[in-house]
């Protein structure tokens, strides 16, 4: 885990949302739609806590947690920068694959966007949900992220510098059958996992959660260039464009393109379920 948190230690995550604000629109679109009316809300790998803002300001009562230091103090400091610090029930320093200290069935809520990019180990994914699963009370809804793996084969094919060791055929070929990548540059986005995108609903459903909604992040915005945005935003229609990425977020025919995916789920009773 050391490599993960050396490099979002030096990443600017709360930057990158702000430069790319798609994905956090259309993902906050749809988590408002699904939200409870209040309640207590985790946000487990928050990161700088962009979501966990946005929670505070609509008046939830959120705990933060994240794997990286250096970002639990950044969510700190927001927090306070922010006039929010009252809304929040603790910032932790914490692996999603061990929420040990947070209670079972505490949360209203809960979102997981993150940890599931970097557990390689199919023992790791389990935990991280399970933990989930855990905290969460009866009823109460989930939000995951996760990263689409023929969408990282198209970047790797498009752009093969870019995502050394992606500039063999070889080592692409064993990326799909595997979901691992690990950067071959040093300080790259690195130790990831990718998901085929008909095994998301059968990962989540078999850990005992209900599925409600799936979602591409990012629609079909991702494969528009600036310029290319540029021309609608010009001709004044730039909530018309953001309207129909909304839209088509949740198109099936989406999902493999969108670079991050959104699942939305509901905790079931454990007696429902045959595999938590």
């Amino acid at each position: 885990m050391s490599r993960i948190i050396d490099y979002y230690s030096a990443f600017d995550e709360w930057g990158r949302l702000d430069r790319e604000p798609l994905e956090f629109s259309i993902n906050w679109h749809y988590m408002k739609q699904y939200l409870p009316a209040e309640g207590k809300v985790l946000d487990n790998g928050a990161g700088p806590g962009k979501y966990a803002m946005a929670l505070a300001e609509q008046g939830y009562q959120v705990t933060l947690s994240d794997l990286t230091p250096r970002l639990v103090e950044v969510a700190k400091e927001k927090a306070g920068e922010l006039g929010l610090t009252g809304r929040f029930d603790g910032f932790h320093v914490l692996n999603a694959a061990d929420l040990s200290g947070l209670p079972d069935g505490t949360f209203d809520a809960a979102l997981l966007l993150g940890p599931l990019y970097h557990l390689q180990s199919e023992e790791e994914r389990n935990k991280a949900v399970q933990e989930l699963y855990r905290v969460t009370k009866n009823d109460g809804v989930i939000f995951a992220a996760f990263q689409s793996r023929s969408r990282m084969t198209l970047n790797s094919l498009q752009h093969p510098q870019h995502w050394k060791p992606h500039d063999s055929m070889d080592t692409i070929l064993n990326f799909r059958r595997t979901g691992i990548f690990d950067h071959a540059d040093q300080g790259r986005f690195t130790g990831a996992y990718y998901f085929n995108v008909d095994e998301i609903k059968p990962f989540m459903e078999s850990r005992g959660f209900e599925t409600l909604e799936l979602i591409g992040s990012s629609s079909i915005g991702g494969l528009l260039s600036r310029e290319q945005q540029q021309y609608w935003e010009a001709r004044g229609e730039a909530d018309k464009l953001m309207d129909l990425l909304i839209e088509m977020a949740k198109d099936p025919a989406v999902l493999g393109i969108s670079s991050h995916l959104l699942y939305i789920g509901r905790r079931k009773e454990s007696g429902d379920d045959e595999a938590v």
